[in-house]
């Protein structure tokens, strides 16, 4: 409160409003042994000191800059061009936020309308948005957006159980409360994928929408015909969260009809950060544009016939009634979807096409070196595109322990804490980052 610019003359103004005379009485609920502990901070530092101590305290962490890394599960290593950080961190990009008047953040608008064009072709539909948080929100609200698609008629997901764990979690909480029913429909053990007569067997007339991702959490490429065919002979909608760099090189999601296309960008020229900041993309059809939830950036004229950038479709909640909104996401990731769109310029489309070849073989280079070895073997026998997993010998806690402390190696993801039925799962990726000798290095460690 010694912080804020209230002068001594509206602080008492305040109290007596809400009828207390003094600060401290604000605080009379919270037991007096407890209101002002003894913090026992230590003295305070010079810009310089601090600068030393947040140094040394960062060297501290393992960072995939320094060790050859192998893990994936929805967040990954790949290379951001040196012009992406250096264009991002200019003041007029950096400090730019929502470009609520149009006449001042053409500039902005132009990156968002950019962004958006961009994310539609690599999904194959007609429009994107532009205002997701992450992968995980971004499917969440495709299948709200199923839902009111068919005005609330249709009420029931089916979700195929290889999407990644934490997206289903994500969607499990935003159901929460509210009379939408969640079906899981099993993997095929065998392949990997989702089990297409499971999945004939759960889709029904209260069906709003069939839930898949392209590639799996297990790296596997879904037969999205199929499934696709599955959910429209049903009338339901087809969502997909799909992986940006496989679509590169894969047949897009909407060359097989999906009717809602989200995924998270974060490969896309973001780096490794702790936990963020992440970046979800939100594709659909035209038909459906209406039910889009967040925002979207359009390209006009003036009435002087001048081409100017605008928000032409704005169904948040902070902008419009709530009981209207088709969101309530009121903030947006511009910087994160500028550093994308820098990044997708950067590359352009060929460069796109060699990282998402080179992680192709690669990963899959790494996978036949390790099969060779006694007790390991790939798990299923489905295509894969970057990722895919493995049975070892071993549990997976031990084989990613012994890496890191002997040979200083970030091994891959412990499939057993959320699939504890596939036993000592692993699941490893490569990217363009990992070099040959690298993934030599890891199998002669496994060796």
């Amino acid at each position: 409160m010694k912080y804020t610019p209230h002068t001594e003359q509206d602080r008492r103004e305040m109290l007596a409003v809400i009828g207390v005379a003094h600060e401290d009485d604000l605080f009379h609920d919270v037991p007096a042994a407890h209101r002002f502990p003894d913090l026992q901070l230590p003295a305070g530092l010079s810009e310089l000191e601090s600068r030393r101590t947040f140094t040394q305290m960062a060297a501290k962490n393992a960072t995939v800059n320094d060790h050859a890394c192998f893990l994936g599960a929805g967040a990954y290593y790949h290379y951001t061009p040196a012009a992406v950080p250096h264009l991002l961190f200019r003041g007029e990009i950096y400090t730019a936020y929502t470009p609520y008047q149009p006449e001042v953040a053409q500039g902005s608008l132009q990156i968002i309308y950019e962004f958006q064009t961009m994310m539609a072709e690599l999904a194959g539909m007609d429009v994107a948005n532009a205002s997701m948080y992450d992968g995980s929100t971004a499917l969440a609200e495709a299948a709200l957006m199923a839902v009111r698609v068919s005005r609330g008629k249709r009420t029931k997901l089916v979700v195929s159980t290889a999407i990644h764990p934490e997206y289903r979690a994500v969607l499990e909480t935003y159901n929460r409360g509210v009379a939408i029913e969640e079906v899981y429909v099993p993997i095929d053990p065998a392949t990997g994928t989702t089990d297409l007569s499971a999945l004939a067997q759960a889709v029904d007339s209260n069906t709003a929408c069939v839930l898949v991702q392209y590639p799996n959490f297990f790296g596997a490429i879904e037969d999205l015909a199929a499934i696709g065919e599955i959910a429209h002979q049903a009338g339901a909608l087809l969502c997909v969260s799909a992986d940006p760099v496989a679509l590169a090189l894969l047949k897009t999601p909407g060359a097989y009809g999906a009717d809602i296309v989200t995924g998270e960008a974060q490969s896309l020229g973001m780096p490794l950060w702790l936990g963020g900041p992440y970046l979800g993309f939100f594709t659909t059809k035209d038909s459906l544009v209406r039910q889009m939830p967040g925002r979207i950036c359009g390209r006009t004229v003036d009435t002087k016939g001048r081409e100017g950038f605008v928000l032409t479709l704005q169904a948040r909640e902070q902008h419009i009634r709530r009981d209207k909104a088709t969101s309530n996401i009121c903030t947006n990731q511009a910087l994160v979807a500028t550093a994308v769109t820098m990044y997708l310029t950067a590359v352009g489309k060929n460069g796109l096409k060699q990282v998402s070849n080179l992680c192709y073989h690669r990963s899959h280079y790494l996978a036949n070196e390790i099969a060779k070895l006694p007790g390991y073997e790939l798990l299923f026998n489905s295509p894969f595109f970057r990722e895919f997993a493995i049975r070892t010998p071993d549990p997976v806690s031990v084989l990613n322990k012994r890496l890191w402390e002997e040979h200083g190696i970030i091994g891959g993801y412990d499939l057993s804490k959320d699939y504890p039925e596939l036993g000592n799962a692993w699941l490893l990726t490569a990217t363009e980052m990992n070099s040959r000798e690298q993934i030599d290095q890891l199998v002669q460690a496994l060796r």
